[in-house]
């Protein structure tokens, strides 16, 4: 789960392509980069969040008026420098290219590009992986002169990637005296926006992005989603050129609406805001029909991407919603930080309960998601050490009982507590009176309820184990498990 964005202007992007990287910073915080170009390609990344990589002095060398940024929280590959993207190749052309998402047959690809195709890898990322597919398919002994003639090689390059390549893959890319290119894999796992903005030349400027968090502030219009399947090549001159490649079901991460996008976000033509506060309603109603007996003093949120759920939550019973948990904002989120021991040191650190919301109450936590437990039951402790008489725990999202392998970092089944307790064992895990999670069809509707959206099924296959590319068994699922835990330990 990263973020991308890619922008094509009539001014220089840099400035431009730095604030989406900071509206973007909840979607990665491991490293950041941002690759521009005029008449040759101008690089800046690092390791850190984006004030702490870019400055004054090097966003300076970011010249041009094309160029795509990222925001890494890696799900594969190591941790070091030379994984931060944007990737770059020098043939053909020049091409530099970042990603959102994870390659689920990258293996294979390796082993295709290092043997047959007999090129050397530099890293272990999946973007690498994606650049040389994307770099080969471009390569022409007699190169297109015309825009029209490079889409349509655009076409074929990009169609060939969607034939020989599974798993989920939004991507941003600029060729060097060419201009911009987007597409998004053809099940649409990942989202990817678009904007665009008058020139106040007659012309217009265009930005495409993980998230529209953005667009206001930098005076995009939002014009709603790039397509599954779907290919969108801006030329250097701003001429635009699109064509849907694949058409097939559109599966888009229903995760983004839980957890990961910001509330402000609309992703796939549906407000996250909205999509949260009918997730609180559907939970709410789901526990005065269980529970009617157990109505609490008072409903918290698990700040703070819980914080509209436990709103419309503590609406629909009729009790006083209160922020009874003080988020220190400077602390990161815990659940993309990268080991388990960062994870539970950071949690009192970044959580602080107000004693006179919680003594003698009975409290009612209202959280987005429970993965691996550890944060739950930090906040249960501490709701009990300031005095609450009783704690319930109400979660907005089904229980996340399998990996995810299309770009969101739950390695293994053994750290899923879902994947090997009951609903039973986890409420007495919590040390919770009682628990309830949300239901699988109470919360596609909340997704899917409002919005012009066309969603065939939404991705849930840390939810419901069913893995929409149809990539995934028992044995392929153990040796990406084993791949990522290499990974994450730097073996």
């Amino acid at each position: 789960m990263c973020g991308i964005a890619g922008i094509y202007s009539h001014k220089s992007v840099a400035g431009e392509l730095y604030d989406c990287i900071v509206h973007l910073q909840h979607r990665g915080q491991d490293a950041a980069g941002i690759t521009t170009y005029d008449e040759r390609m101008h690089k800046e990344k690092g390791m850190g969040l984006a004030k702490e990589v870019f400055n004054e002095k090097n966003m300076k060398l970011l010249t041009g008026n094309i160029g795509i940024s990222h925001n890494r929280y890696p799900t594969h590959g190591g941790f070091s420098h030379g994984e931060v993207q944007p990737f770059w190749t020098s043939v053909p052309y020049g091409i530099a290219l970042a990603h959102n998402g994870n390659l689920t047959n990258y293996k294979d690809l390796t082993e295709e590009i290092t043997k047959q195709d007999s090129r050397y890898l530099n890293t272990n990322s999946d973007t690498e992986v994606l650049l040389h597919l994307f770099a080969d398919k471009l390569h022409e002994d007699n190169p297109p002169e015309s825009s029209e003639e490079f889409f349509e090689l655009l076409c074929s390059a990009v169609s060939a990637i969607f034939k020989k390549v599974t798993g989920a893959y939004s991507v941003t890319a600029m060729i060097i005296g060419k201009g911009l290119v987007v597409f998004r894999d053809p099940n649409g796992i990942r989202p990817l926006v678009k904007g665009e903005r008058s020139n106040g030349n007659g012309g217009k400027d265009y930005i495409f992005a993980s998230e529209n968090s953005m667009f206001y502030s930098l005076g995009y219009e939002p014009k709603g989603t790039v397509l599954p399947g779907e290919l969108i090549y801006v030329d250097n001159d701003g001429q635009v050129f699109n064509k849907r490649l694949v058409k097939k079901d559109f599966n888009p991460c229903i995760f983004e609406y839980v957890y990961f996008a910001r509330p402000d976000a609309t992703l796939n033509d549906i407000s996250v805001y909205r999509a949260r506060l009918r997730m609180g309603q559907n939970l709410a109603r789901a526990w005065k029909e269980k529970h009617p007996e157990k109505k609490p003093d008072i409903v918290i949120p698990a700040p703070s991407t819980a914080n509209t759920s436990a709103l419309s939550f503590a609406h629909e019973l009729g009790v006083r919603y209160s922020e009874g948990l003080y988020k220190n904002t400077f602390i990161g989120r815990t659940f993309i930080m990268p080991g388990q021991n960062e994870r539970k040191k950071s949690v009192k650190y970044k959580l602080v309960p107000q004693e006179l919301e919680i003594r003698d109450k009975i409290v009612l936590i209202v959280d987005d998601s429970i993965v691996r437990g550890n944060t739950s039951r930090e906040i249960v402790r501490m709701l009990r050490d300031f005095g609450a008489q009783e704690v319930y725990f109400a979660v907005a999202c089904p229980p996340v009982k399998s990996p995810c392998f299309y770009g969101v970092d739950m390695p293994t089944r053994g750290e899923l507590i879902a994947g090997n307790k009951s609903e039973i064992e986890i409420e007495k895990y919590l040390e919770v009176d009682s628990l309830m999670y949300q239901k699988i069809d109470n919360l596609v509707e909340a997704v899917t309820r409002k919005g012009d959206h066309h969603i065939d099924r939404p991705c849930m296959a840390c939810l419901d184990g069913y893995y929409v590319c149809n990539d995934m068994d028992d044995e392929k699922m153990d040796k990406m498990e084993a791949m990522r835990e290499k990974d994450r330990n730097g073996n």
